[in-house]
């Protein structure tokens, strides 16, 4: 026996939430069917090394909130849990440089930068967003990098979802202090973002979007993970899902109306290509896992030699710089015993100097010999270390797609995509983390995948990307699923461009807009026919909105207008 719901949405991240909330308001039986366990605040790992509750690997018992996935050209972080990535990620809310909005991809089917704009600013109210306000070590080596590089002028503190403090005037007892959920604590500038928030600082989704949709009567099923979406013969589709943890329960079936996929970009094409695959979903878009971005991205690092100064100091990211209109790196931290991420460090691949990538990788090791004992150093990594998160907006993609193992089974693998090739090096960054090693008196490194050509991304995007037709996107500029009626995409996949900075605040804002735009149920659909031409069109008023008018005025949430 199915249980029926009017939506489900599979996944729990930025996508996911805003459209649990933005659809329960409007009156649909929301379920949301989440692979990740539900965490408690004190249920978090202390530190990193606590791999049991830390790393995303259910083969060895390990149901944590860091996920670590390979493709042939990336090596892959992202979030698993109910919150999704923002459990895990660096609570940096930026909005996209301005190359992202007009993207030949997608840039040519609306005014994306002022459509959006109103949405970026609801998101930022509901995801609690401030500027950092504190000064920290890395920061000081960010502001000296940025003066050598020529860019001083360029620096900034970064614009974050953490509570510091209550909202100006408002009384101790406010139930929402810091956002539009549970009361929050100050922040203690630990560093320990990634690894989950034990101090109910950081605004994850669970305490504003699903907070806010539980409240209103959505489902959540956390330990879930779906297996199938097929079309039914009366209408709508059946939900096959098994349990994450085999150890418990039966699999599930569920039947809905309509089906929102926001399983991350990975998660989402996945499961896509696999329900094409075996037949399911036989009219998606072939340009399926065409247009995947890496965010152009790498990560590096500068390391100290000596322990004079704690870099682990301040929330995950606290600043930026931008050496050029396309190009911005901002300072990652650690918190204090968080250290397992050191295993994947690695010397500097710079880019052929006459000799081959590889051989100059292998004279960067040596020359790191004498110093391995500090750079992997498992008790004090995070203290002496500033990594350099280098984004970018340039034109480049891979494209997914799965091809047979030796066994017969399919698997997600990649290829170099359209427009320029994914970077495998990028010199701004080099130039960056090699000044801030100096600054610090230390020695700079980058990733293992680097010297073979399969950089690291925190940023994996795109996919699904929005088109005119199913002959140049997967999804339409509402974000439905060309081919299916019924299906839809609001998750990271759905990002068509890469955006240079980092993507959660896009990916809600996007999702708003995308449900802003569905009607009330039983109401008429007010958007054009799947495949018909694109029109502006405006929000629906929800018939039940549920944030209270006890919130702070900061979050009271009419609806935006598109202008």
């Amino acid at each position: 026996m199915s249980e029926h719901y009017d939506v489900i949405v599979i996944g729990s991240g930025f996508g996911g939430s805003v459209s649990a909330l933005r659809l329960t308001e409007k009156g649909y039986r929301v379920a949301v069917l989440e692979a990740g366990r539900r965490f408690s605040d004190d249920e978090f790992a202390t530190t990193s090394w606590h791999l049991r509750d830390y790393l995303w690997a259910p083969a060895i018992g390990c149901y944590g909130i860091q996920r670590v996935d390979l493709l042939k050209d990336s090596l892959i972080l992202s979030g698993a849990g109910v919150g999704g990535g923002s459990l895990v990620y660096a609570n940096t809310l930026y909005e996209p440089l301005e190359p992202f909005f007009r993207d030949p991809a997608w840039g040519y089917i609306t005014d994306w930068k002022d459509e959006l704009a109103p949405y970026y600013d609801q998101a930022k109210r509901m995801l609690g967003v401030v500027e950092y306000a504190m000064e920290t070590p890395a920061d000081r080596v960010m502001q000296e990098t940025a003066r050598r590089m020529g860019v001083e002028g360029t620096f900034h503190y970064a614009p974050v979802g953490v509570t510091f403090g209550p909202e100006p005037g408002a009384p101790l007892d406010d139930p929402y202090f810091g956002g539009a959920g549970p009361r929050r604590n100050a922040c203690l500038n630990c560093g320990e973002c990634m690894t989950g928030c034990r101090h109910n600082a950081k605004n994850t989704l669970v305490k504003n979007y699903l907070y806010l949709a539980e409240q209103a009567g959505a489902s959540i099923f956390a330990l879930t993970t779906v297996t199938r979406v097929r079309p039914r013969r009366r209408g709508g589709y059946e939900i096959s899902t098994k349990p994450t943890d085999k150890r418990f329960g039966k699999g599930a079936t569920f039947t809905a109306d309509q089906v929102v996929f926001a399983a991350s970009a990975l998660g989402t094409q996945r499961l896509l290509h696999k329900l094409r695959d075996n037949g399911d979903l036989p009219r998606l878009s072939r340009r399926l896992g065409v247009l995947t971005r890496t965010n152009s991205e790498a990560l590096l690092g500068a390391i100290a030699t000596d322990d004079s100064v704690d870099y682990s100091e301040g929330v995950a990211i606290t600043s930026s710089i931008h050496p050029d209109p396309y190009t911005h790196i901002e300072p990652v931290r650690y918190g204090k015993g968080s250290n397992a991420m050191m295993l994947v460090q690695s010397a500097l691949a710079p880019a052929d100097t006459g000799r081959h990538r590889l051989r100059e990788w292998a004279v960067n090791m040596l020359k790191m010999v004498p110093y391995l004992h500090k750079i992997f150093d498992w008790r004090h990594w995070s203290e002496r270390t500033v990594i350099a998160l280098v984004m970018q907006a340039y034109d480049n993609s891979i494209t997914t797609y799965t091809k047979k193992g030796p066994f017969g089974r399919r698997r997600l693998t990649s290829r170099q995509g359209h427009g320029l090739p994914n970077p495998t090096y990028i010199p701004e960054g080099h130039q960056a983390v090699t000044t801030m090693a100096d600054i610090m008196g230390g020695i700079a490194g980058g990733t293992v995948g680097e010297p073979v050509g399969v950089p690291m991304t925190a940023h994996f995007m795109g996919g699904c990307a929005i088109g005119d037709s199913a002959a140049n996107g997967v999804i339409d500029p509402y974000q439905r699923v060309f081919g299916h009626p019924g299906l839809h995409v609001a998750d990271g996949s759905a990002v068509s461009a890469n955006l240079g900075v980092n993507p959660s605040l896009t990916i809600t804002a996007q999702a708003e807009r995308a449900m802003a735009l569905w009607p009330n149920k039983g109401e008429t659909d007010p958007r054009p026919a799947l495949g018909a031409r694109y029109r502006r069109v405006e929000p629906v008023v929800p018939k039940n909105p549920v944030v209270p008018d006890s919130a702070p005025a900061a979050l009271r949430l009419p609806v935006v207008g598109v202008g």
